[in-house]
């Protein structure tokens, strides 16, 4: 046998016509590099939110990977068909009478060929794609890819390994065709239905039939090998598909080149190995860690909804010490995976507020979440403690008491008694399920939800308060999270004072610049740093009235600087900023003795006239350690803030003040999460919320915040392109930014 495999070697070496067309294959590094050269310019004529929203290159070889394996294919089947061509196959099986070893000794050899030179060529494709893209090649993208995907890139060395052993696999099935058709023309036919008719008749399908046609094509397996995506077959399946159609091939070409006698035998033996290895897909192609899940989904009962969602219940205790005790019923939102790729997992998209319904901001949000959809399913919930349940009084829970600075223990404990007051009124209505709304029963609800999913592990976007049952779920499930992202959350282990001067003050000071080059601020021309605290010191002297009001209603210097706080770090629109513009004319008023520039718009979000201290929002944040432990304690803090805070001392006080007098236990005190055990988080944030999104997740080694360079809340929801693409590389490759990493906004 290895006098036959040296002969059919000295063949494939000695025929000019071989070296001729491997030479060929450079079409394909020249398609690769025309089809990046297409892309750079057409990206470059883009607007940058265009450019974010720009489909990728990825490693470049799918422009020029056809035209590869059709070469490698030819010379595969000229291997043996130039044999039938010339008649010289009568003398090759006179000297080996035995057909089955001379397909077989013809294998080495094209092999050994066709792996050196289908790795030069893959690493060549890539090289000029990349090549030809230059710098643009690392720009991020919505759908968390780059423009183009060095080496580097998770999973892109595999896929360019991978994609050169498959011209290996086509040249073998290019022998295996040659040896069944006997005919040179007809195998270059057969072997253009293969690589170009088949997949183009795969892509016109419609969904979701495409997809999982499509994941079956050769030209997909290679980026489905290296875990990479290109369709919905697991790496094992589709690498024992690509090894299926190898040995499908060679088995009709060694049926048709046997005897008689012997054809049906080495069928049956090339049928039996071609189904075992064919079968692994099946075995294989699920999503990774998933299971059966028991949620009986079906459209949602709201019809305001998104109709893409889809909707289902769970139930789980009200007392989780006590899990046969009491069963209330949560809403589960969900919407499904859309993408032709494989599906990774399950994403939970946690609420803020809190008291926000995650069904609702789903569905409200959920362009947000496209490009996501591709490889996950956005699930979320409306949470136990989602103010307009029914469960408990609407009407209490959006109102409480206002706030006003203790000046003494005894008003101290006057604000405890009124804090109790409001919050007795909701709680009357059913005390055992008010005591049980803090995050870690939420997190323990949305472990319910995992297992009634059938996700071995969950990945998470904590928006705003939704960030703290998020981090709250990776300290009592780590071995659950697959990846968490907070955005925009309140860090409980962060001074509060130290929050408000790297945020509200430096809002403020924007603000102040905005009304000296602004003809529309109604402050311009003067020093707003000065009008603003001159405003604070009269009104904490004497309150300003709020005129046409019939109540004796009047903001304390406390009361404006409160009021004025959301609209500070928050202006809206540029170039216009809104909010702020309606900021500067209610200060104006407030200087010529008018609070009702302030409580105006107040009341438009409140139904108050001062801000309230919300009872639906407390009855987390105090079981969730929000307030204060003292008098003193509370004292020392005013201190602090009154020593760094310039313009908004206090505002840092005013949530745990809040929480003075509760009526029920802190019953999830923030404790430090595990060191070993969970992956790096990402923290994303504004201007006004970077710091407490950087503070919270540097509790886990090796986490990353991003920073938004501008104002904003909540950014993922806010379809701010440059964080979503962030936020979905790290969901989908679990690779983090470098630290130190900004997005600015689109000019």
């Amino acid at each position: 046998m290895i006098d036959v495999i040296a002969s059919e070697w000295l063949k494939l070496r000695s025929l000019r016509s071989n070296l001729y067309l491997l030479a060929c294959s450079v079409a394909a590094v020249l398609a690769c590099a025309g089809v990046a050269f297409m892309i750079g310019r057409g990206f470059d004529n883009q607007s940058p939110d265009e450019r974010m929203a720009f489909t990728g290159n990825g490693d470049g070889l799918g422009n020029g990977i056809a035209v590869a394996y059709f070469v490698f294919a030819t010379l595969g089947a000229l291997t043996i068909t130039s044999e039938y061509s010339t008649k010289m196959i009568q003398t090759s099986l006179v000297a080996v009478p035995r057909r089955h070893a001379l397909l077989l000794a013809k294998i080495p050899g094209l092999a050994a060929v066709a792996l050196v030179a289908g790795q030069i060529l893959a690493f060549a494709m890539h090289a000029a794609a990349m090549v030809v893209l230059g710098g643009r090649a690392g720009q991020l993208l919505r759908d968390g890819q780059t423009l183009g995907t060095p080496l580097s890139e998770p999973g892109v060395l595999a896929s360019v390994i991978t994609a050169g052993l498959s011209m290996a696999a086509f040249a073998l099935i290019g022998l295996g065709v040659g040896a069944a058709v006997r005919s040179t023309p007809g195998a270059l036919v057969v072997l253009t239905v293969i690589i170009v008719v088949l997949p183009v008749v795969a892509k016109t399908l419609p969904s979701p039939l495409r997809a999982q046609v499509g994941s079956f094509m050769i030209e997909n397996l290679p980026l489905q090998i290296a875990g990479v995506g290109g369709g919905q077959l697991s790496p094992v399946a589709a690498a024992g598909l690509l090894v299926a159609y190898v040995i499908a091939a060679l088995t009709a070409g060694a049926t048709a080149i046997t005897l008689r006698g012997r054809r049906i035998r080495a069928l049956a033996i090339g049928a039996a190995v071609t189904v075992l290895v064919s079968a692994v897909p099946a075995a294989a192609s699920g999503s990774p860690g998933s299971g059966p899940s028991s949620l009986d989904w079906a459209a949602c009962a709201d019809k305001e909804l998104s109709k893409e969602m889809r909707c289902a219940s769970i139930e789980v205790p009200v007392d989780w010490s006590k899990p046969s005790g009491r069963k209330i019923r949560l809403t589960v939102g969900m919407l499904p995976n859309t993408g032709v790729q494989r599906r990774i997992g399950a994403v939970f998209a946690v609420p803020g507020g809190p008291g926000g319904s995650g069904v609702k901001d789903l569905s409200r949000y959920a362009g947000s979440f496209s490009e996501l959809r591709e490889r996950f399913d956005i699930v979320t919930v409306e949470p136990r403690n989602t103010v307009d349940k029914g469960v408990l009084p609407d009407k209490c829970l959006i109102g409480g008491p206002w706030i006003a600075l203790p000046d003494s223990p005894a008003e101290y404990a006057e604000l405890g008694r009124r804090n109790r007051e409001a919050a007795q009124r909701c709680r009357a209505a059913d005390p055992e399920y008010f005591d049980h709304l803090d995050s870690a029963s939420v997190a323990r609800d949305m472990e319910a939800i995992r297992v009634a999913l059938g996700e071995e592990r969950l990945s998470f976007i904590g928006s705003s308060y939704g960030g703290i049952p998020s981090v709250t779920y990776a300290r009592l499930f780590p071995a659950r999270v697959r990846a968490v992202v907070v955005d925009g959350t309140m860090s409980p282990t962060m001074d509060n004072a130290e929050f408000i001067m790297l945020t509200s003050e430096k809002s403020f000071e924007r603000f102040g610049a905005w009304c000296a080059a602004t003809t529309a601020c109604a402050l311009h021309g003067q020093d707003v740093g000065e009008v603003w605290r001159a405003l604070i010191k009269r009104a904490d002297r004497s309150p300003i009235p709020i005129r046409g009001e019939q109540s004796q209603v009047a903001y304390s210097g406390f009361d404006i600087k409160e009021a004025a706080a959301p609209s500070i770090i928050s202006p809206g629109q540029k170039p216009d900023y809104p909010r702020w513009t309606q900021l500067a004319e209610a200060i104006k008023r407030a200087v010529g003795g008018d609070a009702s520039g302030f409580a105006d718009y107040v009341r438009q979000g409140t139904y108050s006239l001062k801000v309230p201290s919300v009872v639906g929002g407390n009855m987390t944040h105090c079981p969730d350690g929000m307030g204060y432990n003292s008098y003193e304690e509370y004292r020392e803090k005013r201190r602090k803030g009154e020593r760094l805070l310039p313009n908004f001392s206090g505002i840092e006080l005013w949530h745990r003040l809040g929480c003075v007098g509760w009526p029920t236990p802190v019953t999830n005190p923030f404790e430090p999460l595990p060191t070993k055990g969970l992956p790096p988080f990402l923290g994303v944030g504004s201007w006004s919320d970077f710091v407490s999104s950087a503070d919270l997740v540097r509790h886990v080694p090796g986490s990353v915040a991003v920073q938004y360079q501008s104002n904003g809340h909540a950014l993922y929801n806010s379809d701010v392109s440059c964080i979503i693409g962030h936020v979905n590389r790290y969901l989908t490759s679990l690779r983090l930014p470098p630290p130190g990493t900004v997005c600015r906004p689109a000019e």
